[in-house]
């Protein structure tokens, strides 16, 4: 696949080194050029990315680059691959958990920016809800009704503070901080439309479900974004959303990697109340 789309570009793909093999494969190229393999069936999501990636460009905001002068997302054996420009200098991601994701976090607070991203509304559960139906794994009835229930939920959602743009996955993991001190957003495939709470929710329960961080490492991020997310009646929701979210993402790896079936075993227990009161013993993806 990668082959095909470096061939239709007009880049070698030789040499190409993985950087991380999740829900999508992130290889590093020659040339400071970074490729992206999303999952089948995603090709709207990368054109999508694409679009943002340009648009974020054109005004100076500090993310990913896709190429120029390439009709992306490339389609190659049906998956649609992206190919950026690496971040212009050495990179690493932020050292302190605690607010390495308070710029991806924090909304941009101009309203001219809807309009012109037009990402449309956050839907939380979509990528939920595509995993559940994957045609090779079995849809327990329990499942289906905590899925059913939370949606229930979030058409209640209480209100907060006013809707903008979300950068839609606001953890460390995408984001880089790079040598010459900027901070480059990543991964820009859930940017969307609505509440803040919803990027702020996934550093929150770093602390509140899983010991992560601690009470302290989360007080400074609060004190740097300006809010914190848990005094809200709306967290409890978004918190379980994120949580289920992030069972169904272990339960897709899982089907690929043994090795993580404990891990995908453990997380749907909790969820179910077997496994006592948060914070719980999850260990981070990989």
């Amino acid at each position: 696949m990668l082959r095909d789309a470096c061939d239709q570009a007009g880049i070698d793909a030789r040499g190409a080194e993985p950087i991380r093999l999740g829900e999508n494969a992130i290889l590093r190229l020659p040339g400071g050029i970074v490729a992206r393999i999303a999952r089948s069936g995603q090709h709207a999501a990368a054109a999508r990315e694409v679009r943002i990636a340009r648009w974020l460009a054109d005004h100076d905001i500090p993310a990913v680059r896709a190429l120029d002068d390439l009709g992306q997302p490339i389609e190659a054996h049906g998956h649609g691959d992206l190919l950026a420009r690496a971040a212009r200098a050495p990179q690493r991601h932020p050292r302190s958990s605690r607010n390495g994701s308070a710029p991806a976090a924090r909304p941009a607070r101009r309203q001219w920016l809807a309009p012109v991203l037009r990402a449309g509304a956050v839907r939380p559960a979509r990528r939920t809800h595509h995993r559940r139906h994957q045609p090779h794994r079995r849809r327990p009835p329990w499942l289906h009704h905590h899925l059913a229930t939370l949606r229930d939920r979030y058409d209640q959602l209480p209100a907060g503070l006013p809707h903008t743009v979300l950068h839609g996955d606001a953890w460390v993991g995408n984001v880089v901080a790079t040598n010459d001190n900027q901070v480059v957003l990543l991964d820009l495939e859930r940017a969307s439309i609505g509440p803040p709470e919803w990027d702020l929710v996934s550093t929150a329960i770093k602390h509140t479900s899983f010991a992560w961080i601690t009470a302290a490492d989360y007080r400074d991020f609060c004190h740097r974004y300006g809010h914190d997310v848990t005094t809200w009646d709306g967290f409890a929701l978004l918190r379980d959303i994120r949580e289920l979210r992030m069972t169904c993402y272990l339960a897709q790896h899982a089907a690929e990697n043994p090795r993580a079936q404990p891990e995908a075993g453990l997380r749907v227990t909790c969820l179910r109340g077997r496994n006592g009161p948060r914070p719980w013993s999850w260990s981070p993806a990989s």
